[in-house]
């Protein structure tokens, strides 16, 4: 605890030094920068820049108890150590008691608007896995599709390159990754599966701690900036999950994955809108399923559309927006073998609510979900929440 409190107290002397400041945050979605993006642009001549997020929620199913959490604090710093090359991390408190590193990378400006980047990184696959921060997406929760498909927060270790060619009006990525694991050794010559049906893909990533390497996997996206107020992206992710010496060989012990993803934003005076699709084909399904015993479809799909309103004038430095999201995701949109689709991993929720931004980096939230499954009846307890969000 005693460790804890003097990085707090570290970064918080560093923030007297140099701050990230909040004219970035903004809801034009081909203006909008997220952490990362913020600090390594923001050093304002000084060597060491400090900013942070946080969110503090209030979630109740229909029925139930509510709970309250402190879900995620997060501490960003970036160093300078010339005019090319800049030091990024985020260091995140989840729940008060867990604390992770989210991203670690050094960039390296080889030319204008060209970086080479290498260390613990976002995958960069559709919107809310690079820009998940509480001020730029409205709901108190994220897309549920950001949870178990694209398992927001992605990130693994790696080498790539970013950059723009602003004549095109293009922005690109390409990295090298290690992959998710998704087996292990049960400690009788057998192997124990990561990755099921109910969560996905999301118990499979790394995270960079101690990460098992055994063949890279390629993550690339395109976005296209050239229209006012819209911005287009394509993402892609191919590779092999990773496994450990001493079960790769074995039948079953790892997949191949195949992830597609499109998303679009717009922003029009006091209109926004944004909507993503993702597709994910697994291949080995059925030889993994049976080494483990765990029900893991061989497709995972789904989408979501998302229209918001400004409530308040244009004029007004304050925002209130009445948003709606349809968000459908199944991650038994195919299945291989024996396995029988389940009906109860493909989803529906309707989020309705409001975003108040009080100030630039400070949000109020609250909406309410309405939750279905492809089940018959009523299967699925539908979620009351608030939330407050803040980044600076």
């Amino acid at each position: 605890m005693k460790k804890i409190t003097s990085i707090i107290a570290v970064c918080f002397a560093l923030g007297a030094v140099a701050q990230t400041t909040t004219d970035s945050i903004t809801l034009d979605p081909q203006k909008q920068l997220n952490s990362a993006q913020r600090i390594l642009s923001g050093n304002y001549g000084s060597a060491v820049t400090v900013g942070a997020y946080g969110e503090m929620l209030y979630n109740q199913e229909e029925g139930n108890n509510g709970e309250l959490d402190v879900q995620r604090l997060v501490l960003l710093l970036g160093y300078r150590f010339n005019d090319k090359t800049q030091f990024f991390t985020e260091i995140e408190f989840e729940h008060v008691e867990e604390v992770f590193i989210e991203q670690a990378f050094v960039n390296y400006s080889v030319a204008n608007n060209t970086n080479l980047r290498g260390g613990l990184m976002l995958i960069p696959m559709g919107i809310i896995n690079e820009y998940h921060e509480p001020t730029t997406f409205n709901g108190v929760e994220r897309p549920a599709m950001d949870n178990v498909i694209v398992p927001t927060t992605w990130r693994e270790l790696g080498v790539g390159i970013s950059g723009k060619i602003n004549s095109a009006s293009l922005g690109y990525q390409a990295y090298i990754f290690n992959g998710f694991r998704s087996t292990s050794s049960d400690g009788a010559g057998g192997l124990t599966g990561v990755l099921k049906g109910s969560n996905g893909l999301r118990s499979g990533r790394q995270k960079g701690i101690q990460s098992t390497v055994d063949s890279p996997t390629l993550s690339t996206k395109l976005e296209y900036y050239g229209l006012p107020g819209l911005r287009l992206g394509l993402s892609g992710y191919f590779g092999d999950t990773q496994a450990e010496d001493d079960i790769e060989q074995l039948d079953g012990a790892n997949i191949g994955i195949s992830m597609v993803g499109l998303d679009a934003r717009y922003a029009y005076q006091r209109f926004t809108a944004r909507g993503q699709f993702i597709h994910a084909s697994l291949s080995g399904t059925a030889a993994y399923n049976t080494a483990t015993g765990n029900d893991l479809g061989s497709a995972m799909q789904g989408y979501y559309v998302e229209g918001a309103y400004n409530l308040l004038p244009t004029t007004n430095e304050q925002k209130l927006f009445l948003f709606t999201r349809y968000e459908q995701y199944d991650t038994h949109n195919k299945t291989a073998g024996a396995l029988v689709r389940n009906d109860a991993f493909n989803k529906t929720d309707i989020t309705s609510g409001l975003s108040y931004h009080i100030a630039p980096g400070v949000v109020l939230k609250a909406d309410y979900q309405f939750k279905d499954d492809a089940r018959s009846g009523d299967s699925r307890d539908n979620q009351l929440n608030f939330g407050i969000g803040v980044w600076f």
